[in-house]
């Protein structure tokens, strides 16, 4: 049992999952910062929902919810956000009239190509400070442990 912070933090430093958590979100806090200069009001909530939106069709709320674990309440909020930015459409959705499916914007500056851009610029001011090499290394391990992972059926 832990029982004080020193205790805590020497368990967090020898763990390396904690430390690729660690990074995670600060890469992720670095890339919305240089997005907040262009205006976009984007939280690690926002992006929590991205990767679970179907490229082509899109997805229904209700099922961005499940794959998410959150309440449709939660993912309806987090939708008007990003529609309200431009980020995000709903669009209705050819099965059921009634419905619609969150899709990517097609709107010039706010698609998901857009997304990807912003994102390889933090990453390009990264590999300058790493240098090239140790980038190649990173991304050769992270894609084994992604299989590793994927072996696991831990798959998102």
């Amino acid at each position: 049992m832990i029982e004080r912070r020193e205790d805590l933090e020497r368990a967090k430093d020898g763990s390396w999952a904690e430390t690729l958590l660690r990074a995670g979100r600060r890469m992720n806090a670095h890339t919305l910062s240089k997005l907040e200069k262009l205006g976009l009001r984007i939280r690690p909530a926002h992006t929590a929902l991205f990767p679970h939106i179907d490229l082509v069709e899109g997805t229904r709320p209700s099922e961005l919810a499940k794959r998410m674990g959150i309440s449709k309440q939660a993912v309806g909020q987090l939708v008007e956000d990003l529609v309200s930015q431009g980020m995000l459409e709903k669009r209705s959705d050819p099965g059921d009239g009634r419905a619609y499916r969150v899709c990517f914007s097609r709107q010039e500056g706010r698609t998901v190509l857009d997304g990807l851009r912003w994102l390889g610029e933090a990453e390009a001011e990264l590999e300058a400070r790493l240098g090239a090499s140790d980038v190649r290394e990173l991304r050769r391990i992270l894609g084994r442990l992604l299989e590793a992972l994927d072996d696991l059926g831990a798959e998102s």
